[in-house]
């Protein structure tokens, strides 16, 4: 029973460590992986190269498959693209198999004194996560060695040779324990591993390990698949993909493997690299045989999974896809997509609130107020998607967009709280009681607007650019918008005096209305500080120099001195 015990921790410590390599190099690397991707999509040879760099970098073909299902669910890349990514994906993580199935035990202990020492010295920075990379590998390298060291203790139990030789009777019973396998460690790699490591201590025979690996790999598509079950159709198309390609891969290697056991065992003693070696093979096959025929395989996929012609917002495509949440650099791109889609639905409430002052009509007022439930629908959305990103796993960078976010679809949120609440006077104290601006009134009123509307673009720009530059344009025209709002006041209440009929039935109207512009004007302004804070261009203080004397220096000499805190 030990020795049982000692082995499913030896396995648990192998799935960790890899977790551990595939998490924080998505965390150091994530963007550069995103862009080598990205940049892969004109060619199905050179996508399917990009898998294999960034597999080996990942440890994971699962990892990459959420990445790509996640590009295309975006749309930026083609399905075609994304399957030749994926044949190289696979090809990268057999090649990780076959250096980690080699005796790199000796480096275990390295690796992972110099991962805890970077690790505890630079915690938070890239160095520290290139520590725990560092920590990953070394824990895989110490697992491989103690599942060696449980294997062979176990073999030496009746009980447990009894039914592993049960394993050799049945193809299909040894690919569906593969597959299992896989599926429940969530790492081809690790289990792949952990077959070469029971062959070459004999706890299974090579047959048996064959079947083993043919099934892990069935198992890594699989694993996609069941992961993306709640994504929109466009990223459970690559998963889907892939997994043909497994399928198809499965059927012409299982007749194969007699060959691989009369001709190629032999000829190596060493039984895990007849192992390794196999599924190295196994994945090189399917990429040679299958690249030319990615088109017809996303023909297929399409058709079985055909895409929505509406979804569940308004008849849109909805960019806050589940699967982009092991990516956190990805996730924030579908959060930002997002969010600039409620900053759109906002900027058509505003632009119809001039509609409605116009025209007096009744119905925009009403289709103006119900877009608020919208605009807060996506808040509550964004907010909830946001919070299951794990905030470990971003960098100062991201840690600093998530807030960004948050903070911008805020904004957004009581922008329209205030636009719904404008329409709603509007429709109140103007249309129900048939009353007119001033023409000199509606001219200021108009003027205002206008650049209300210019300045919330602006603000979406610096958002989605993150451009110092036009944050301080954006803060030049909060004080020009706040001049106007207090000229176009005054001008109101000489009107007023003047005696100005118009003028006069409308002045609560007026008064708030422009009160509630300047509110909206701040809302958006306020985007602009983050962006300058975090480029050092905003001071603590942001009253300008010598303000603070010349006030001072107006306050009489015969006030009191101000008692000290």
């Amino acid at each position: 029973m030990t020795h049982l015990l000692n082995l499913l921790a030896a396995i648990a410590l192998l799935v960790w460590g890899t977790h551990l390599v595939r998490k924080d190099t998505l965390r150091v690397l994530g963007a550069n992986l995103r862009r080598v991707l990205a940049q892969s999509v004109g060619n199905r040879f050179k996508a399917a190269m990009s898998g294999v760099g960034v597999t080996a970098l990942l440890q994971s073909s699962t990892a990459t498959a959420l990445i790509i299902s996640a590009f295309v669910g975006q749309g930026l890349m083609t399905l075609t693209a994304a399957l030749a990514v994926m044949l190289g994906a696979d090809l990268g993580t057999s090649l990780m198999a076959l250096v980690f199935s080699r005796d790199l035990s000796w480096l275990s202990p390295l690796f992972i004194f110099l991962g805890v020492v970077l690790f505890i010295a630079r915690q938070g920075t890239t160095t520290g996560y290139v520590g725990r990379i560092l920590i990953g590998l070394g824990l895989m390298l110490l697992a491989l060695s103690l599942v060696r060291a449980s294997a062979n203790e176990l073999t030496q139990s009746e009980a447990v040779r009894a039914l592993l030789a049960s394993l050799g009777s049945d193809r299909l019973l040894e690919i569906t324990l593969g597959a299992v396998l896989t599926v429940l460690s969530y790492s081809s790699l690790a289990i792949v591993l952990l077959i070469a490591t029971l062959a070459s201590s004999q706890v299974v025979t090579v047959d048996v390990a064959l079947g083993l690996v043919l099934g892990a790999n069935l198992g890594s598509g699989l694993l996609a698949v069941l992961t993306t079950l709640s994504s929109p159709i466009e990223a459970r198309q690559v998963p889907l993909g892939n997994l043909i390609f497994k399928i198809m891969g499965v059927a012409l290697m299982t007749p194969a493997m007699a060959y691989w056991l009369s001709h190629v065992h032999p000829n190596l003693n060493d039984a895990a690299t007849v192992v390794v070696l196999f599924h190295f093979v196994f994945n090189a096959m399917a990429a040679v045989l299958f690249i030319g025929v990615t088109q017809v395989v996303a023909r297929w996929v399409t058709y079985w999974l055909p895409k929505p012609t509406q979804t569940n917002l308004n008849g849109r495509q909805r960019h806050l896809d589940p699967s982009a949440l092991a990516t956190p650099s990805v996730a924030l791109a579908c959060a930002v997509r997002e969010a600039m889609h409620q900053a759109d639905v906002v900027e058509t409430m505003l632009r119809g609130v001039l509609d409605v002052i116009n025209s007096n009509d009744m119905a925009l007022a009403k289709s103006l107020q119900q877009m608020d439930d919208t605009v807060d629908r996506l808040y509550s959305d964004i907010k909830y998607y946001l919070t299951k990103i794990s905030r470990e796993a971003l960098n100062d960078r991201e840690g600093r967009r998530w807030t960004d976010i948050i903070s911008f679809t805020i904004n957004m949120e009581q922008i329209g709280d205030i636009v719904e609440r404008v329409v709603e006077d509007i429709e109140n104290k103007k249309i129900k009681t048939g009353r007119e601006f001033s023409h000199a009134g509606m001219q200021e009123i108009t003027e205002l607007h206008g650049d209300l509307v210019n300045n919330l673009r602006l603000g979406m720009s610096v958002f989605l650019n993150d451009d110092p530059r036009d944050a301080i344009k954006l803060l030049e025209e909060k004080t020009r918008f706040r001049d106007l709002e207090l000229k176009y006041a005054a001008n109101h209440l000489n009107r007023l005096s003047d005696k100005t009929q118009e003028s006069i039935e409308t002045s609560s109207l007026h008064l708030d209305l422009l009160s509630e512009l300047k509110r909206i004007n701040s809302l958006i302004c306020a985007i602009a500080y983050p962006i300058l804070e975090s480029s050092g261009a905003l001071a603590p203080n942001r009253l300008r120099p010598l303000a603070e004397a010349e006030i001072l220096a107006d306050i009489p000499a015969s006030l009191p001195p101000t008692a000290p805190k």
